[in-house]
């Protein structure tokens, strides 16, 4: 098939890639310039494993433009995967979606074929049937279900593993308007031997937060329990793997730690807050899971000021400011916070991270800035707060470890310490 993909974030870029691996053509759409230069030169604007690697391998069926026109005209599925930010207030901005969706219909008003397009851009319930359907048929003066087809496609992508998690999915599921569009994204779908999942439009908008609110609770429900667990001198990885075991529950995210960050989970928290708040529904076990997350990276700084007193003038070295390994990505990093508050008891910081540090910059420019892991040794303590492979092989020997993410290779250090173990 040819499909387009409107927006070339981790979602846009990584599905269309991982489509083209299955065979279809691929038309990107994004109206960042340098984005485009970059995917036609086979060169991946953000980092991702193993992407820049598919780019360059099907460069023959991937291209990227910054004309609607050009890439609907030459397709038959056009999915939205442009982003969906929070704002302060913790609502989530439908602007670039209500923009794609207007020029998506402006377009097609002039097409003569039936065109498919599936919303895969995180959304709460109701906003696919509610904003996207009406502008569609207000902008193309045609009929959704009849002329148009309409599905939304949530995606399930884990930044670093995003390649792996789309080609070999624990399930896929289409929230559908009319049956032509279920059969037809059903179809491009086929080859995939998971679970398929039919639903409405809300059911599938719905299937995505609940997922992830409800991981991003099983991290905050381990991360209290490891609060406790490091009060009775308890390792809360023993009690994660006697937990794990138990089929009901499973392994899968149960390390306690410092806490979740990046792209989705607090977005997706924040957004389900607010909306509950307008339908005036209470949501007790959301809001205790935010605030559990949002006091437990504080604790790593105050695990270290039981062995340094007094920070001000001293050097701590940050191992890690992905949110996550294998990721530049650095929205909502737990290190943000553990950084801003060693920043404002005085301590001199010097921070290393193996993709992340320029992104980073962009937030703390003033900060020292290491070229390899191992200068971060040499300041006063240490404080892991992202588990990459390259900081197992350092030698901790002779330091003040205070570790997030529980690096075992860090236990020969002088004085080590973990924030729930």
């Amino acid at each position: 098939m040819n499909l387009s993909i409107i927006g070339t974030g981790y979602v846009g870029l990584v599905t269309g890639a991982c489509f083209a691996k299955l065979g279809h053509t691929i038309t990107c759409v994004d109206i960042d310039p340098e984005k485009v230069q970059k995917i036609n030169n086979s060169v991946s604007p953000i980092y991702e494993e193993g992407l820049e690697s598919l780019l360059l391998t099907y460069k023959d069926k991937i291209s990227a433009t910054s004309d609607y026109q050009t890439a609907l005209m030459n397709t038959s599925i056009t999915f939205i995967c442009v982003g969906t930010p929070s704002m302060k207030n913790g609502t989530i901005d439908l602007s670039y979606l209500k923009e794609a969706t207007k020029q998506i219909a402006t377009i097609l008003k002039n097409k003569n074929s039936w065109h498919l397009v599936v919303v895969k851009s995180t959304v709460l319930p109701g906003t696919t049937h509610n904003i996207v359907l009406p502008l569609l048929e207000q902008y193309s003066g045609k009929k959704v279900g009849i002329d148009i087809g309409l599905a939304m496609n949530p995606e399930f992508l884990k930044e670093g593993v995003a390649i792996k998690d789309f080609l070999e999915p624990d399930r896929i599921v289409i929230g559908f308007n009319d049956e032509k569009s279920r059969k037809t994204l059903g179809e491009l779908y086929k080859k995939f031997s998971c679970p398929i999942v039919d639903t409405s439009l809300s059911a599938a908008e719905m299937i995505k937060y609940a997922s992830n609110a409800f991981l991003a609770t099983k991290i905050s429900f381990i991360n209290e329990i490891g609060n406790l667990c490091k009060k009775l001198g308890v390792d809360t990885y023993d009690v994660a793997t006697g937990m794990g075991l138990d089929k009901r529950i499973g392994r899968a995210f149960l390390d306690s730690g410092i806490g979740w960050g990046g792209s989705c989970f607090p977005k997706d928290i924040d957004a389900l807050i607010d909306w509950a708040k307008e339908i005036k529904e209470h949501t007790r076990i959301i809001e205790s899971t935010k605030a559990v997350n949002t006091d437990q990276p504080l604790r790593l700084v105050e695990i270290l000021k039981k062995h340094l007193p007094t920070l001000k003038g001293k050097t701590i070295g940050v191992l890690g400011l992905a949110f996550k390994p294998n990721t530049d990505d650095i929205r909502d990093s737990r290190a943000i916070p553990i950084i801003k508050e060693l920043l404002r008891n005085g301590a001199h910081i010097k921070a290393y991270d193996p993709q992340a540090m320029n992104n980073f910059k962009t937030l703390y420019p003033t900060i020292d800035y290491c070229s390899t892991a191992s200068e971060v040794l040499s300041a006063d303590a240490i404080l892991i707060t992202t588990k990459w492979k390259e900081f197992t092989t350092l030698n901790y020997q002779g330091k003040i470890v205070i570790d997030g993410r529980k690096l075992e290779q860090a236990k020969n250090a002088k004085i080590y310490e973990g924030v729930c173990w």
